[in-house]
Order: structure tokens, then sequence, then C-alpha cells
């Protein structure tokens, strides 16, 4: 019986020596996700000056200068800035000041400049020109000596 066996198996792989494998393929799938995402790198940070009646402190202002900074995405997400909370002013300026933060941008998507929450739903990389007013209202005016605020430039 174990020589039977024997036979068999040698006939067998005889017969199976003439002919080739049947070739077999298979499919790999690849899965990717990626997150609507953004980074902000701020390139320069900006200057403002004052108008002759002493009622605007701006970076629009003759001398003054936007912030700069540089936006890549990947779309699906918005761009705005902050209240101005952070301000550094003279102790002579006693009346109040209202501060308006605007942007604008250009690149990947251009936005006119606007102080509103704004979508950036292209991907790639903008820049962004980041403004400053202050102003006083009636009779009030900027005192002399140096004055600061930070704007926060949001992406999300």
């Amino acid at each position: 019986m174990k020589f039977f066996r024997v036979a068999m198996a040698a006939n067998l792989l005889a017969v199976c020596t003439g002919q080739t494998a049947s070739a077999a393929t298979g499919n790999v799938l690849f899965n990717g996700t990626i997150t609507a995402t953004c980074t902000v790198t701020i390139n320069s940070n900006g200057t403002m000056t004052v108008s002759s009646n002493l009622q605007s402190l701006s970076s629009h202002n003759a001398g003054g200068s936007a912030g700069s900074a540089q936006v890549d995405t990947t779309g699906g997400v918005t761009l705005s800035v902050d209240p101005v909370t952070i301000t550094t002013v003279p102790a002579s300026d006693t009346t109040a000041t209202t501060w308006t933060p605007t942007f604008a941008t250009s690149g990947a998507q251009t936005i006119a400049e606007t102080g509103t929450a704004t979508a950036l739903t292209v991907p790639g990389t903008s820049t962004v020109a980041v403004n400053l007013a202050g102003t006083k209202s009636g009779t009030d005016r900027f005192s002399a000596g140096n004055y600061q605020a930070t704007v926060t430039l949001r992406c999300e």
C-alpha cells in the first residue's frame, strides 16, 4: 500500500511537470484621509501712523504698513481676525479708542479687505495683509507716545 501511494504521487508529479502554474492577481487598496487644515506663518509686523487730525492711528495712513502672513491650507477652513484685546497706550491717552482689524488675501484665494470671517475653499498658499485702525470720536485725539496693539489672525 505504501508503494502504491508513492507510485501514485510520482505519476501525478510526472503529469503535472509539463503544465505551467496558473497566474493569480489581487488588488491592494490604499486609503488616506486629509482633514481640513491650515498653518499661519507671520512674515512681518505692521506699522500704524497717525492722521493729520490726530483721530486715526492706522496702517492705512500715509507711512503705515500692513502686517503680512502666509496661510497654507487644504481648503475647507475659515480665515478671520479676532477683536483687538491687547493694547499698550501712553498713560496720557485716557479716551476710548475703537480698534478695527481687517485682512485681505492674494495667492491661492483672493479676498478683498474685510473684517468678517471668510471661507478659504481653495487649497494652496495665500499671502494675507493684516491692517489695523484705531479711531477716536468727537473731540478726542491720540496723545504723544508709543502705541501697540495685537491682532490675532485665525484660520480654523
